[in-house]
């Protein structure tokens, strides 16, 4: 455990002096610290002890906020933003080399690279369905670019932002890291003090908004906000596996995932027997708890149910709801109308319509006929499917044979695409995202090419001129 500095901690709830705080990052972002590798490196790493040594108090925190059992608590929220952290804390110093570049005959003598420096000041606004991972998972990218960082958990998951609130002081720099809780009011008085970058998880439509807010201070912005993500099961696929692996993808969190399987579009050839595997995968996974899956709040609940009520579709599995416990059960809903709520609106629950079509051509038309998704994904056993669907369906990020885990590598971008969102972190991805890419030319005084195109422009320094550029 690490504690950078025994100034008091910078954390608070939405009465905290929101400009004091933000006057307190600027000073130690001014002071020069952040800049340090090796303060990085110690942020990094308390960052990741932060998440192991409290992994009792966060399943606690989650399963309090949202129903989580702690196995997919240690998964998504603990074991994805350890082991960015430790990946980060590992690879920041190479991150921040120089990046030389081949210059131009008409550029030298002279040199050129990519200097990667800070913005200053970031702020983190977090989502609730996975608060420490789309909290902390950002904050690692603005950490190790060098930054001071003011973090905002969504008030949505109450018991996950007090725990935050308390432990973060306690590990990193506490002058230079800062935690505020409080509602949407509360981010909008963060936005309003002009952020160097600000990163926000969460619906498109918030999106716009923190967007628009942002625009008044030309704040950079990332966003990661979700859609409807499409899952293409193709004739060819194993539908054994495609069944399993989409049951219990959809499951965690109850569904509540900005990358979950929102809709499956299946070809008519394997509807039927999807349906039933699915159905199956569902009964052996939720055998040890009947009553459903529990719903983040009532008015989630609500909208859930209601656009289950609203449905012209089959319901092929599940269907069930239980007010007093807010939780509905697994539902399949086959054949939906394309203009209902399921099929309209990003779903965020337990519920999974899926679409028949004739053939591959009218799975891909499908899904380029709606907003490009911030995931897409497929199953299939045919390379030239593959490649086809790769090439043809735009999305932020693209999975095939399974889903979810194009999530948990830092290997490669995380981020949207269109209204699913813009900017991508990750790994080495993270970092030059919270970082500005600083273009660098030096030239040498002597000798003083420049000297032979200086005016007056003759017709010898044109036709030289010419030859050069």
């Amino acid at each position: 455990m690490t504690t950078e500095s025994v100034a008091p901690p910078t954390s608070g709830t939405g009465a905290a002096d929101i400009p004091g705080i933000v006057a307190g990052l600027r000073r130690a972002y001014a002071s020069g610290r952040t800049r340090d590798v090796e303060w990085r490196r110690r942020q990094l790493k308390a960052l990741e002890a932060l998440v192991v040594e409290n992994e009792s108090a966060i399943a606690g925190a989650l399963e309090q906020d949202l129903g989580r059992k702690p196995f997919e608590a240690w998964l998504a929220d603990i074991a994805s933003t350890a082991a960015e952290a430790r990946d980060a804390a590992k690879s920041v110093g190479k991150w921040t080399k120089r990046k030389h570049r081949m210059l131009e005959f008409s550029q030298r003598p002279g040199r050129g690279w990519v200097e990667y420096e800070p913005y200053g000041v970031v702020l983190v606004i977090g989502a609730w369905n996975f608060p420490f991972a789309l909290t902390l998972g950002p904050a690692v990218g603005a950490l190790a670019a060098g930054n001071a960082v003011l973090l905002k958990p969504s008030e949505v998951a109450p018991a996950s932002s007090a725990l935050m609130a308390e432990l973060i002081p306690k590990y990193l720099d506490r002058e230079a890291v800062a935690v505020v809780e409080g509602d949407g009011a509360v981010s909008q008085a963060l936005i309003a003090q002009g952020f160097d970058k600000l990163c926000f998880t969460g619906g498109t439509e918030i999106g716009r908004r923190v967007y628009e807010a942002a625009a008044a201070h030309l704040t950079p912005v990332t966003l990661e906000l979700g859609g409807k993500s499409p899952v293409i099961v193709a004739a060819d696929a194993d539908i054994d596996v495609a069944a399993k692996r989409i049951a219990w993808t959809k499951l965690i969190n109850s569904g509540q995932i900005c990358i979950a399987p929102d809709y499956v579009i299946a070809e008519a050839s394997i509807r039927d027997e999807l349906v039933d595997k699915i159905r199956a995968a569902v009964e052996t996974f939720e055998a040890g708890d009947p009553s459903g899956k529990r719903i983040v709040n009532e008015r989630h609940f609500d909208r859930l149910v209601s656009s289950l009520a609203a449905t012209k579709g089959t319901v092929a599995v599940g269907g069930g709801s239980d007010a007093a416990t807010i939780k509905i059960q697994p539902t399949v809903v086959v054949d939906p109308s394309l203009d209902e709520p399921l099929m309209r609106d990003e779903i965020f629950g337990p519920i999974l319509p899926i679409v028949t079509v004739q053939n591959l051509d009218e799975a891909i038309a499908f899904v380029n006929s709606r907003p490009k998704p911030l995931a897409a994904y497929l199953f299939t056993k045919t390379k030239a499917v593959r490649e086809r669907v790769i090439k043809e369906v735009p999305a932020g990020g693209m999975l095939v044979n399974h889903l979810l885990f194009q999530f948990s590598t830092t290997k490669l971008p995380f981020g949207g695409v269109g209204p699913s969102g813009m900017g991508a972190y990750h790994g080495k991805f993270g970092f030059e995202e919270f970082s500005h890419r600083k273009s660098v030319l030096t030239k040498p005084t002597r000798p003083d090419l420049t000297a032979l195109i200086y005016p007056p422009y003759t017709d010898k320094a044109w036709k030289l001129a010419r030859k050069l550029f």
